[in-house]
């Protein structure tokens, strides 16, 4: 496993599951259904997670010849071969097996992105991205396209574009064991959207993406649910998608204070949507794993 260098521990939580750190694990859901205000979807489960290992993004992974599972990524998934120079690790993706990590530099004046492949037998390359002209250097995510060629990243802040890279290793464009990986085209957006922390492709015209906005001026609501609609499937062109707003995420605790949402997960092959989501105040310890089906 490709974090083996990262020291292990294990945390007993209050559902009594045990998780090892640095470990991918099956996601373990609840069966009862709650409530919930996203448009089009319903909440089938919510399960607490330890924040350092689950706060930053989950990938459903399919190795080939194996057993699909949940990658999560949290503060603690930095390797320890990376964290000196990149020290915070977004939303990541799967597809075919290879995982891929995005990373943001942690020093002062970034001018690049680090995006790490791990294969499905435990290698792995990196591959770094200079920044554009305006480009932002927060690397909250990355989404994969259903035919693995293109690979979608966010910044932060108001931003009306995603970045279409073509996807590292699988598309054979780009170097394949490592180097530098250029931007092939922007996906414009025809509405604004605010701190994106995740986006999962649904289908090939269609991405779902989690927004940690506390505002009301853009949406009715804040940390929304966003859909993005593609007018085709991806080619490495610049493409405008239409965005509408599902509504607002879960936001439910026994503390009070902020929300921050996180990143999120589409499976096709069980129709589960999965967004993280860290409770507020004193409860920060705990990242609740929302999981929701088409309604």
């Amino acid at each position: 496993m490709w974090r083996k260098g990262i020291r292990r521990a294990a945390v007993l939580l209050g559902t009594g599951a045990v998780v090892l750190l640095g470990v991918t694990a099956p996601s373990a859901e609840a069966a009862t259904a709650t409530p919930h205000g996203v448009t089009g979807w319903t909440q089938v489960s919510e399960t607490p997670e330890f924040t350092p290992m689950y706060n930053e993004g989950v990938a459903t992974v399919n190795p080939p010849g194996g057993s699909p599972h949940q990658y999560y990524t949290g503060t603690l998934s930095v390797p320890l071969d990376l964290v000196s120079s990149w020290n915070h690790i977004g939303d990541p993706d799967s597809s075919k097996g290879y995982i891929f990590d995005d990373f943001q530099y942690s020093a002062s004046n970034p001018t690049s992105k680090l995006f790490r492949v791990t294969t499905p037998s435990g290698g792995h390359y990196d591959y770094t991205h200079t920044l554009v002209s305006g480009e932002e250097y927060n690397n909250s995510w990355v989404a994969v396209s259903p035919d693995s060629q293109w690979m979608v990243n966010g910044e932060w802040d108001t931003m009306n574009h995603f970045l279409v890279f073509p996807t590292p290793v699988l598309n054979s464009s780009t170097p394949q064991t490592g180097g530098a990986l250029n931007l092939a085209a922007y996906l414009n957006l025809d509405h604004p959207v605010r701190d994106i922390q995740g986006c999962t492709f649904f289908s090939a015209t269609r991405l779902l993406c989690a927004s940690d906005d506390t505002g009301t001026d853009l949406y009715p609501t804040s940390k929304q649910l966003l859909q993005i609609d593609l007018p085709h499937a991806l080619d490495g062109t610049e493409v405008t998608g239409h965005v509408t707003s599902l509504g607002q995420l879960p936001l439910s605790s026994i503390c009070t204070g902020n929300y921050e949402v996180e990143g999120t997960d589409y499976d096709p092959a069980t129709g589960n949507l999965r967004v993280l989501i860290i409770q507020p105040g004193v409860c920060a310890a705990v990242t609740e794993l929302y999981a929701f089906k088409l309604a």
